[in-house]
């Protein structure tokens, strides 16, 4: 190993991670139970270690030094030097080349070896022996960077909840196919960020894109080996470094430089974030980082034996929430991603298992705490999922005041009232009105309900109406993986068919489920690509496929010109009148003229739903008047908000229902749309009196508006 040359000075505690002041760089790691920790620099090509530098200054057990002669882009790593025993929580591993947690850039990719592991592979107990092999050659490096940038007059959207339609979209697969943008940024954020991209989320009229993960992550060994690669990214190990392969440059500031395109469009950018677990798996993965910079502290151990994880997450292990460092450093990474990056809230993937401190899920837990008092992440957008795989999990509407969650309780009702399951109108009415039931006693507001019919996780919409089943194969795993209980419908065939019927009620079925979405009250989301039907051919766990699979098929666009066109009408519907995006839940009031209320359930013969109806099994039709013209709500000014009033009818039954249709105020309705039509907005205005009786035909959804004085605000 070649002698030391560079100056080195004793250097800071925080800021953790490597600092550059702009005359040097400071370095600082966090680990309790260390013995010795060593920086190792490499030459800019990455490939040959150059030196290594004993960080001697340690302050409440962090180690730190400055380099007053480092510069931005030198490339780094740690050896941490401790006992290996892992009947106690310790496997420490000096010949394992270590990735700084708080690293801002990763350069390289990781080449799977046996090496990377801590123990001996394939050896009888492989928790007890010890691997001696350098794993440097197999890592990827850390890189010093300047943050700087100019953001100039850069400011976030702050689109208020009620006003938020969320799209969920995956860097790569978003743009990787489409012609219109160079072949050299698709699959990047710079793609993300070209006029073609943005043009299509402004047509389209979200307000929000909720990027899959783009912290740092690797793939899988066991992917590799069947030449598959980690799609969704679920994997973090670097929790302040935006992932390489998203990067055309590979500079930083092509991240932030979508960021500010996209806030440029009015669009806001959310993150889908992992701090549940990391991509070091269970105690047979590898040594990358935290196992080997201080297991004991990072994470979840089993507490009968410490050589074992306590794994709520699926993936072996759980990051250990009830130590103070491991706080630190997600709240460190949460502030970055606001303050240097510009984000504007974040999806926390797993958040039930955030909120574990023994064994129970506690939503009043030490994170929460510090979410709410920290003025930063407070202010921004919070979206939980709310479950893990531990006992108890399942948390859907328990997380506290300020939070918003992905309801569960949404999806499956929608997709079994459409599907035509009996007894679903009870339970598909909290769902419209933004589930009151799971929100309203804890203070919340209907937006507190992250609406979704589809998501990452399951089938697309074009799938949702096409497959019975789940058809795996792709994956290797003998079609074993992936959820079994989907709602879906295939409409009388399994997959692609030329038959025209079915055909034609696969497409009003996508219509159906649109409308509901962007129809009910609280915060709709839209998976990517939904708008031209995408689909992945049944596969309902697609996490593994980088390929056509997975990417959003822009050929499609004008095959399915007639449904984009309609999401967009159904968004800026929804856009144009707060009655379907109430800041707050209904209440039964009765409004200015004549006895309707601001929410009024109907039967198909027109009358007022009577208490016991709501439990018929053979009910699938059901009728609602929403009172725009007192909504009880004001604007930023404190100006009353008013709205028109609108008639909602649906029928999931597979007969045509007729429906009377009640007397409004001005007596007469106007058809806004009609599902089982195509184009489902007429082209021409059509007039309706109160009393009329309206066949709404199977599997369909009318809306009505009422014609008179315009009281939209």
């Amino acid at each position: 190993m070649p002698q030391r040359k560079r100056e080195v000075w004793p250097g800071d505690p925080y800021p953790l991670g490597a600092t550059w002041d702009g005359r040097g760089v400071n370095f600082s790691l966090f680990s309790e139970n260390a013995e010795r920790v060593e920086l190792c620099l490499f030459d800019a090509s990455g490939r040959r270690e150059v030196e290594r530098i004993d960080l001697y200054e340690r302050t409440d057990q962090t180690w730190h030094c400055y380099l007053p002669d480092a510069r931005p882009g030198l490339l780094y790593g740690y050896r941490v030097y401790g006992p290996y025993a892992p009947a106690e929580g310790h496997r420490f591993n000096p010949n394992k080349l270590l990735l700084d947690p708080y690293a801002k850039l990763i350069r390289g990719d990781m080449r799977w070896h046996d090496a990377t592991f801590g123990y001996r592979v394939g050896h009888r107990e492989a928790d007890l022996s010890f691997d001696k092999r350098d794993s440097a050659p197999y890592m990827p490096r850390c890189e010093v960077v300047d943050t700087a940038f100019t953001w100039g007059d850069d400011r976030p959207p702050r689109t208020p909840w009620h006003e938020t339609v969320l799209y969920e979209t995956h860097v790569r697969g978003f743009t990787m196919q489409h012609p219109d943008i160079p072949p050299e940024q698709r699959g990047t954020y710079a793609g993300l960020a070209s006029a073609p991209a943005i043009e299509h989320l402004r047509r389209l009229g979200v307000t929000a894109v909720e990027l899959m993960p783009v912290h740092s992550f690797f793939d899988d060994r066991f992917l590799v080996e069947k030449g598959l690669r980690n799609y969704w990214g679920y994997s973090t190990l670097g929790y302040f470094a935006p992932a390489s392969r998203y990067s055309c440059s590979g500079q930083l500031g092509e991240f932030k430089s979508m960021v500010k395109a996209l806030h440029s469009a009015g669009m806001e950018v959310i993150l889908d974030v992992v701090y549940n677990h990391t991509a070091e798996g269970s105690e047979m993965g590898p040594t990358l980082a935290f196992r080997g910079i201080d297991n004991a502290a990072y994470y979840r151990l089993n507490p009968q034996d410490s050589r074992y994880y306590m794994d709520y997450t699926g993936t072996g292990n759980t990051l250990n929430m009830m130590h103070p460092r491991v706080l630190q450093l997600i709240m460190d990474s949460l502030r970055y991603w606001v303050i240097e990056m510009h984000v504007d809230g974040f999806r926390f993937d797993l958040a039930s298992t955030l909120a574990r401190e023994l064994h129970e899920v506690d939503r009043l837990g030490a994170f929460f705490d510090i979410i709410h008092q920290d003025p930063v992440i407070s202010q921004v957008k919070l979206i939980a999922e709310p479950w893990d795989l531990g006992e108890g999990g399942y948390q859907v509407g328990q997380f506290p005041v300020g939070w918003t969650e992905w309801n569960g309780e949404y999806r499956d009702a929608v997709r079994a009232y459409w599907k035509g399951e009996g007894g679903q109108i009870g339970e598909l009415a909290y769902r419209l009105t933004g589930s009151s039931d799971l929100y309203e006693d804890s203070g919340r507001k209907p937006y507190a309900s992250i609406n979704f019919v589809t998501a990452h996780d399951g089938f697309t919409l074009t799938d949702l109406v096409s497959y019975n089943d789940k058809h795996n194969e792709a994956n290797g795993e003998n079609n074993r993986d992936g959820h079994n209980h989907n709602l879906s419908w295939n409409c009388g065939a399994e997959g692609p068919t030329d038959d025209p019927t079915i055909l034609i009620t696969r497409r009003r079925q996508r219509r159906n489920f649109l409308a509901t979405l962007l129809l009910s009250q609280g915060v709709p989301m839209l998976l990517s690509g939904d708008e031209m039907g995408r689909t992945q051919f049944g596969n309902n766990n697609a996490y593994c496929q980088d390929n056509e699979i997975s990417w959003q098929d822009w050929s499609r666009a004008e095959q399915e010109g007639q449904l984009l066109e309609f999401t967009s009408q159904l968004v800026a519907l929804r856009r144009a009148h707060p009655v379907f995006r109430r800041q707050h839940f209904f209440q039964g009031r009765q409004i200015r003229r004549g006895d309707l209320k601001d929410i009024t359930w109907l039967r198909p013969d027109g009358q007022e739903m009577e208490d016991e109806e709501w439990n018929h099994a053979f009910a699938r039709s059901l009728g609602v008047f929403l009172g725009g013209e007192m909504l009880g709500e004001y604007d930023r000014r404190g100006r009353p908000v008013r709205d028109d009033n609108f008639l909602l009818l649906l029928n999931a039954h597979h007969e045509p229902v007729p429906f009377t249709l009640i007397t409004p105020p001005s007596g007469t309705w106007s058809l806004v749309f009609d599902t089982y039509e195509e184009p489902a907005f007429p082209r021409t205005p059509r007039d309706l009196n109160g009393g009329h009786v309206y066949d709404v035909r199977e599997r369909s959804i009318v809306l009505l508006r009422e014609v008179g004085d315009d009281h939209g605000t």
